[in-house]
């Protein structure tokens, strides 16, 4: 890049974030990390990357963090559905309040465009599939309705003040580095490391669920793209999925190895994006197909 181009992650040491800050940094922005390290690793980094241990819900902090950041990339989030379920009240301060700590930062800081990691959460289960932007949000849990509530905040900040804003909604995202203990572990990566340990995939019954996955790296384009496009800043939200949902059964098949059914949880039983939307207004599509992310993934694992 001739001029570089200033750019703020928040949530940069998680792993959404991190794949983020590696491929802006091999793109030649001026990259900085908003983390307070709760879910993130640091390692995750490339070096010499600044790091701020910076809570997003201290607007003030932020705000000079912000200063002279042309895109902030918003992914800092306790994610995850089962977690929200069991604290509704903290993950509601983070995820809604943090965001609205992130807008109002980015505002006075006369950033030009905050993209939003949102969640295809917020749709909760419909009556019809694919599922599109313009149906009616119905999240199962506070997780989804707090994805849902920033993406309000966004569309609101670009109405009232100006501020460029653009909501991705991520599908069931995977790839290497992902979370594979505790409560946010991710399905794929959680099923790598079992067969790696010799333990059998623990697959929620009846395993016939089905999921829309998407590459991380698929993601990363998204947002990317989503910063330069001239079709949006309104507060979109735009679909960032697969396009074809496969089953539990059929990830554990891929990955293979023995299988144990375990209790049932509450969480939608089928998604798949439309990513239409995505294709006219950011010129995106996902370019890696499930059975190549995982062949990937195997080889990351040494499987």
């Amino acid at each position: 890049m001739k001029d570089t181009i200033k750019v703020v992650v928040t949530g940069g040491a998680g792993f959404i974030g991190s794949h983020l800050v590696h491929a802006l940094v091999k793109k030649g922005y001026e990259v900085e990390v908003v983390d307070n390290l709760r879910a993130g690793d640091q390692k995750r980094l490339p070096v010499g990357v600044k790091l701020h241990k910076i809570d997003i819900r201290d607007a003030d902090k932020l705000k000079v963090v912000f200063k002279g950041a042309k895109f902030v990339f918003h992914t800092a989030a306790l994610p995850r559905v089962q977690p929200s379920i069991k604290d509704p009240v903290t993950t509601n301060d983070v995820n809604v309040n943090g965001t609205l700590g992130v807008l109002v930062a980015a505002k006075d800081a006369e950033v030009k465009r905050v993209i939003y990691s949102s969640s295809s959460s917020v749709y909760g289960n419909q009556k019809k599939l694919p599922l599109r932007e313009n149906m009616e949000p119905r999240p199962l849990s506070p997780y989804g309705l707090q994805k849902y509530i920033g993406e309000l905040h966004c569309r609101l900040f670009s109405q009232v003040y100006g501020l460029e804003t653009v909501c991705l909604r991520y599908f069931n995202v995977y790839g290497p580095n992902a979370p594979v203990d505790g409560v946010y572990a991710l399905v794929i990566g959680k099923f790598c490391d079992q067969r790696k340990h010799g333990k059998p995939l623990t697959i929620v019954p009846d395993g016939k669920q089905s999921r829309d996955f998407t590459h991380v790296s698929d993601i990363v384009r998204a947002n990317i793209l989503a910063a330069h496009s001239s079709k949006v800043g309104k507060g979109e939200a735009i679909n960032a999925g697969g396009g074809r949902n496969r089953t539990v059964l059929e990830v554990a098949k891929l990955i293979g190895g023995p299988s144990v059914f375990i209790e049932p949880r509450m969480e939608a039983k089928h998604s798949l994006a439309d990513i239409k939307k995505a294709k006219k207004l950011l010129g995106w599509k996902p370019n890696i197909t499930l059975e190549q992310g995982i062949e990937e993934l195997k080889k990351y694992y040494d499987l």
